[in-house]
């Protein structure tokens, strides 16, 4: 089994632009000089690939900013605005502390999803890069990186733990939910993305994921730095966060390129649909987790659906979802991805096109 880790994958062996799984001369792979180099170099060396980490160890939070002490108990936790349950007339009612209790939960339901997204989806996919087990073949340059970005995410996931026990210490609400919480959402949507694939590229939702959670611009990460109603340990402990997330960003738009241009159109027409899912599968509200609390807070069945349909439009769901994927979906469209009649379909049922797009 421990052979089988180390040597597997994420995806086939790619070599080179659109030439699909490394399985010899007659599946189409090239072969003499310059096979299997990534797209855009002729030595492999640097492939066009230019990343934000030539300052990492001035710039990481790892390396220069310590652990932020959570030390200003106070009656808000989270923007309201951002977990809108908590200003549901039905739950307002009840009073500041239901308030103030439901904003608490969703920080520990944050700090534990950015546990649970470093630990299950971005840390195996940047070791495996930066081991030369993507399946990919990636610039020198992008592997080296992809260490440091280990590094970071293993950062914020120890931070993340150690701020939310100190959050519960301080507040008398504990991090874990009393079933422990089960798997992040994320996991199952993952899943069925996977059943939607070819045999021959499952595995390749593993990039995909990890391309679409570096690349989005996610409204915790924006506002939570800017919102002076919230204690200042938590601001510092998200911008912190955030000014990794920023270089990420960058090295992961470079990865889709490269994802995109070592598929074959085949793989493309295949995988391009599926990107919206994995959108949804990392912004969707996690309605489970917001019911649960609901009825924990007294509210009767038929209340916890008024609330989140309430609170939740499909509508509005769909509105801030486009609005975080804008940048993506400009990536993907500058990768050839929407040129595909389906995924272009795909993505405008899922709402993510603008109309000039």
């Amino acid at each position: 089994m421990y052979r089988e880790r180390a040597t597997e994958p994420l995806l086939a062996a790619r070599t080179g632009p659109g030439t699909g799984a490394r399985t010899g001369p007659e599946a189409g792979a090239r072969t003499g000089p310059g096979a299997g180099l990534e797209p855009g170099t002729e030595s492999g060396e640097h492939g066009g690939y230019t990343g934000g980490f030539g300052r990492w160890d001035r710039l990481a939070g790892v390396r220069n900013r310590p652990q932020r002490p959570f030390t200003e108990p106070g009656s808000l936790y989270f923007p309201p605005e951002l977990h809108p349950v908590a200003l549901h007339p039905l739950v307002t009612a009840g009073g500041p502390e239901r308030v103030e209790w439901l904003l608490l939960r969703r920080l520990h339901d944050y700090l534990d999803f950015t546990i649970q997204l470093e630990a299950l989806a971005v840390i195996p996919v940047v070791t495996a890069i930066s081991r030369g087990r993507s399946g990919l073949r990636l610039p020198e340059a992008m592997r080296a990186d992809a260490f440091k970005i280990v590094t970071d995410e293993a950062w914020h996931a120890q931070v993340s733990y150690d701020f939310a026990r100190q959050v519960a210490r301080a507040t008398g609400v504990p991090p874990e939910r009393p079933d422990g919480g089960g798997p992040p959402a994320f996991t199952e949507r993952l899943d069925a993305i996977r059943d939607r694939l070819p045999y021959g590229i499952r595995g390749v939702e593993a990039l995909l994921f990890a391309i679409v959670s570096e690349t989005l611009i996610s409204g915790i990460l924006a506002e939570i730095p800017r919102d002076e109603r919230l204690p200042g340990s938590l601001r510092e402990h998200v911008r912190d966060h955030a000014e990794d997330e920023g270089r990420h960003h960058v090295y992961f738009r470079a990865v889709l390129r490269q994802l995109w241009a070592a598929l074959t159109p085949a793989e493309r027409g295949a995988v391009g649909p599926q990107v919206p899912a994995a959108i949804q599968a990392f912004l969707a509200p996690d309605l489970a987790r917001a019911a649960e609390d609901l009825r924990t807070l007294g509210l009767p069945e038929r209340s916890v659906e008024q609330v989140l349909a309430e609170s939740w439009p499909r509508e509005k769901v769909a509105g801030d979802m486009a609005g975080a994927a804008r940048s993506l979906v400009r990536y993907f469209g500058e990768a050839g991805a929407l040129d595909d009649p389906a995924t272009r379909d795909s993505f405008e049922t899922a709402g993510l096109l603008c109309p000039d797009a």
